[in-house]
């Protein structure tokens, strides 16, 4: 009887171990999910798409673009940021142009002059909001354009050797182990930033071969090899006549390896290293698919992760230990179904000159039933200097944007499913940087700072304040910035302890001027710096070396002259903008009553006025400086009202005194105590010039005024029309290359537009969205003889 209770007892014994390991093992899979889910919450993810009208341009020429922006996790139109910032900038991350582009409901355009001193080169154009701001630049948008000066001569570009190539070596999971087998993936990309077809060995420390390789396409392929304790690899690559030797990863004494193979329904997951804990966990944008936890036993523990839980696009698969310590992670990518087509195409496919061309529009779904989308639309020559552009919204969004670095032909890898195309795809997965995100950051658990907020009203300008007395950062203190026009915008700030200081501005639209300032009745030592509100970080992708293909001289010739002939004989027509629809009330408001001057027999002085005309006012002079007390029902206010001329604070109230009566249009007068922000005013009175131009009030010397750019205006693309016989026999030349550029062509339908003095093969590109995040794009062709 008593060995088949102390049998009893192990088996006891070793089902509580087992359960406490298995309730511990859950414990640390459902923390990392925690912790994961906690940081999505608070850290949402935006993405912007720009759709360029082309990619190759000349001074004096106008980029027209269109900006998508949308939830990182589903890729529907977001409504969030109001503001995306565009840049064009060159490879020292100079920026030649800057815009801040309005954005309602996840879409926006505008547009960016080329300026003429610009050098022949490759350029980047990028776009962020501000949120983005608090993570990765390598994820804001960019897209490479080239820009042409035919005035100036393209730089000696001379001849490529082995250094001008970069070569990277990725061991899968991210280490390579003594002693387990690794697989390496490798990417070789030349200076023209495309990729170069490789071959090579990797040799030890005693150039013994160990492993030999092969590039399968773009500059891309793999190898497997076990590297040894206490030894050193190389690569020694071979390419185009030439060599070269790479390094590759230190080798270390110990870890984990993890391997990924697709098994068709299933993908099989191993991880080899010590024994212990090991936990795999799976996420696509940001929502998790799978979390689950295994013993490494012998060396090695498998998960197999059914494909169907996993979402379309990348996911990233991470491998974590014991500790929560992230120690392996790869991409998987999963091709995502198209689900928005677009019907795009000319009613012909040969026009002569200035002649008329019908496009027809339509968006669908996969049932081939119409859905509406808000589509982007730009036709436009192509030559030996513009050829298609093919970089699309649909490729973006699911392959680019999840990615660090260029992609070279992102739609070879969307569009084909041959066994080719999928061990390419697992290339670039191997071979694209990853953790979009810092686990360690995720898994503290604690609130997520973040230095930009959302511009979810509008523009937010930034500044900071500093003591000049003791050149410190000043907290707590009331400043004002407002824009000098005859609509009155003014914004009031209060410094934080570090000196920081927020406008939340409203429809603050086009070039012009700001002042910033604190009451200088009150605070006298005191600097205020307004900030640039564009990005400082840059990602590390280089842009390609600049060449100029033989034979493109006389298209760079006929571009220039169609560049030129169109801004002598269409100035005019390219500067058109469109007025911004505004609300053109006051920050107060509706005023308690509005004095407009012209209604009055004007004094010769602006005390006269005040004293005869505003019932709400008792006009004080004490000590040889005006005071302005505000009356209402009960009684008179404390202290003087905010002052306010063409939207600009003014402090000393003998300034207003000074105004000529007759240069002011109106004023608008509050009564009642106002609050605005954090700061509280004693009733307002706004004086309105006729020119907006501040009567003639002097600034106050350490009032900071600026040129400042607010919402870029809208600019009127321009197409001439050739309806009748008069307007076709036109003897002024039309040499346009882009005939048209429609930004917002929400839910197709029917485009007309005339051809140009220019034959040649144009191509039509649309892109678009739906409100379901579905995005699509399409591409016609027809020929101008």
């Amino acid at each position: 009887m008593i060995k088949p209770i102390q049998s009893i007892k192990a088996m006891l014994l070793t089902s509580a171990l087992l359960l406490l390991m298995l309730n511990s093992r859950a414990q640390v899979i459902q923390e990392v999910q925690n912790s994961f889910n906690a940081y999505k919450q608070t850290a949402l993810q935006e993405k912007v798409f720009v759709h360029t009208d082309k990619s190759t341009y000349l001074p004096g020429e106008i980029i027209w673009f269109k900006i998508y922006c949308v939830d990182g996790n589903d890729h529907k139109p977001l409504n969030l940021s109001k503001v995306v910032y565009v840049e064009v900038l060159d490879n020292s991350q100079n920026p030649i142009a800057q815009a801040k582009i309005a954005v309602k409901y996840g879409v926006g355009d505008g547009s960016i002059y080329v300026p003429v001193t610009v050098n022949s080169g490759n350029y980047k154009i990028r776009a962020y909001t501000s949120w983005m701001k608090n993570f990765s630049p390598d994820y804001y948008f960019e897209k490479k354009i080239t820009l042409l000066n035919p005035l100036k001569s393209p730089e000696n570009l001379g001849k490529d050797n082995a250094n001008s190539y970069e070569i990277g070596f990725f061991p899968e999971g991210g280490n390579l182990v003594s002693g387990i087998e690794s697989k390496v993936a490798f990417k070789a990309v030349g200076k023209n930033g495309h990729g170069v077809a490789v071959t090579g060995a990797i040799v030890n420390n005693v150039n013994d071969t160990v492993a030999r390789f092969k590039a399968l396409k773009f500059g891309m392929g793999s190898f497997s090899f076990t590297p040894a304790a206490n030894n050193t690899y190389k690569a020694i690559i071979k390419f185009n006549g030439a060599s070269a030797t790479k390094s590759l990863p230190e080798v270390n004494s110990q870890g984990y390896v993890m391997k990924l193979t697709d098994k068709g329904d299933q993908l099989e997951v191993t991880v080899k290293g010590a024994d212990g804990n090991v936990y795999l966990f799976a996420h696509t944008r940001q929502v998790v698919k799978a979390a689950e936890s295994m013993t490494i036993n012998n060396g090695m523990a498998r998960f197999m992760v059914n494909k169907s839980l996993l979402g379309d696009g990348i996911s990233s698969i991470t491998i974590f230990n014991s500790a929560k310590q992230a120690v392996c992670e790869r991409l998987y990518f999963k091709r995502p179904p198209q689900k928005l087509f677009i019907d795009a195409g000319s009613d012909q496919q040969q026009y002569a000159l200035r002649k008329k061309v019908n496009v027809n529009v339509s968006p669908k779904d996969q049932a081939g039933k119409p859905v509406y989308a808000n589509m982007s639309m730009a036709v436009y020559r192509i030559d030996s200097l513009q050829d298609i552009d093919r970089s699309n919204i649909f490729d973006y969004l699911w392959l680019g944007s999840d990615l660090k670095g260029n992609i070279e032909s992102a739609d070879y890898y969307l569009k084909n499913t041959n066994a080719e195309a999928d061990e390419a795809l697992d290339n670039l997965m191997l071979t694209q940087g990853w953790r979009r995100f810092d686990w360690n950051r995720v898994l503290e658990n604690k609130p997520l700072e973040f230095n930009y907020l959302p511009e979810y009203n509008g523009h937010i300008v930034t500044a900071k304040i500093t003591n000049t007395l003791t050149n410190t950062p000043a907290a707590g203190i009331m400043t004002y910035i407002g824009v000098p026009g005859k609509r009155v915008q003014v914004y009031a700030s209060q410094s934080d302890s570090l000196g920081h200081l927020l406008y939340s501005t409203k429809d603050f639209y086009g070039p012009g001027e700001i002042v910033a300032q604190t009451n200088t009745t009150l605070d006298t030592t005191y600097r205020i710096d307004v900030q640039s509100p564009f990005s400082e970080q840059y990602s590390k992708v280089t842009l390609p070396k600049f060449e100029f293909l033989n034979g493109s001289q006389s298209a760079l010739q006929a571009h220039s002259v169609g560049v030129q002939v169109l801004n002598i004989y269409s100035a005019n027509n390219l500067k058109r903008f469109f007025t911004p629809v505004v609300d053109s009330s006051a920050f107060y408001g509706k005023p308690y009553k509005t004095y407009k001057l012209d209604d009055f027999t004007r004094f010769t002085t602006m005390e006269e006025d005040l004293r005869e005309y505003v019932s709400e006012d008792n006009i004080v002079r004490s000590k040889g400086k005006f005071h302005i007390k505000v009356l209402n029902d009960h009684g008179f206010l404390d202290g003087d009202p905010l002052v306010l001329i063409d939207g600009v604070p003014v402090f000393d109230v003998n300034k207003i005194f000074t105004v000529d009566p007759l240069k002011v249009r109106k004023l608008e007068v509050i009564r009642d105590r106002f609050y605005y922000g954090q700061s509280a005013h004693e009733g307002i009175f706004s004086f309105t010039t006729y020119k907006g131009d501040l009567g003639g009030v002097e600034l106050d010397p350490k009032a900071v005024v600026i040129d400042y750019e607010g919402l870029q205006l809208h600019r009127q693309f321009y197409s001439p029309v050739y309806d009748s016989e008069t307007q076709a026999a036109s003897r002024i030349p039309d040499f346009r290359n882009l005939l048209f550029w429609a930004p917002s062509v929400n839910n197709g339908g029917k485009l007309s537009f005339y051809t140009s003095d220019q034959a040649g093969k144009y191509v039509g590109v649309v892109q678009g969205i739906t409100a379901n995040g579905d995005a699509g794009s399409q591409y016609f062709t027809f020929e101008v003889k």
